[in-house]
């Protein structure tokens, strides 16, 4: 598949150049822009495996929409929000990629994006942070809140990522979810859950923390809030 990211690295945005007959997935409410004869279909993500069906855990929406071109070369693109940078991954066939499931942006239709794993239907990252498990072959596109962070890691090495800055890691590496030290810290110092990923294989990090920014916000429209609650 033909791409280019423009933009980098705080207003990212993939650009996919599509053959005729071609295709590409896409998360819902991603596309910027697209040629007029790019044909859209619309699915439930789980349609993927065709075995889950539509599901709405945790608040999540698993609407996917798939682009063809038409009769011609087609273009379109994709950002993400907030404000971050985007990645191209390349899947063989062989190892994939547990990612967050905010970061999907868009993918090759040989690529399966497996909500039926127990990262996501289970929560187990906490902190209402859902995982994808992604296989299959072609071109992965994912976003980050911020910059990206990227960290390699041998066979034995690990890695300590607080859960709201972790967007990727290879299905090569072992984790383990567990609370950032004990009760005290977990409750006091502001972190929370974190993960602990052992090598082999690499991990993806946002420099910006989403929940620190909805407080951010917060702060900043509280005060209207409560004025005219008055």
């Amino acid at each position: 598949m033909d791409y280019e990211i423009r933009y980098r690295p705080s207003n990212s945005m993939v650009v996919l150049k599509l053959k005729d007959g071609e295709a590409a997935v896409g998360e819902s409410g991603a596309m910027t822009y697209m040629s007029p004869n790019i044909e859209v279909r619309t699915r439930s993500r789980s349609g993927i495996l065709g075995s889950l069906g539509l599901k709405l855990l945790g608040g999540q929406s698993f609407w996917v929409n798939d682009y063809f071109a038409r009769g011609g070369q087609g273009e379109i693109a994709f950002v993400s929000a907030p404000l971050g940078d985007i990645e191209h991954l390349m899947l063989d066939g062989k190892n994939g990629w547990i990612i967050r499931k905010e970061s999907y942006v868009a993918s090759s239709p040989t690529v399966n994006l497996d909500v039926k794993w127990e990262g996501f239907t289970k929560g187990i990252f906490g902190q209402g942070i859902f995982m994808i498990n992604v296989s299959g072959t072609g071109d992965l596109f994912i976003n980050t809140f911020g910059a990206i962070d990227r960290h390699v890691l041998g066979h034995g090495e690990q890695l300590i990522v607080d859960n709201f800055h972790l967007v990727a890691f290879s299905n090569t590496c072992t984790y383990h979810v567990e609370r950032f030290g004990g009760i005290k810290e977990t409750f006091l110092s502001g972190e929370g859950m974190v993960t602990r990923i052992n090598g082999p294989g690499e991990v993806f990090i946002q420099t910006k923390n989403p929940r620190e920014f909805a407080d951010w916000i917060w702060t900043l429209i509280e005060p209207r809030v409560q004025s005219r609650a008055r």
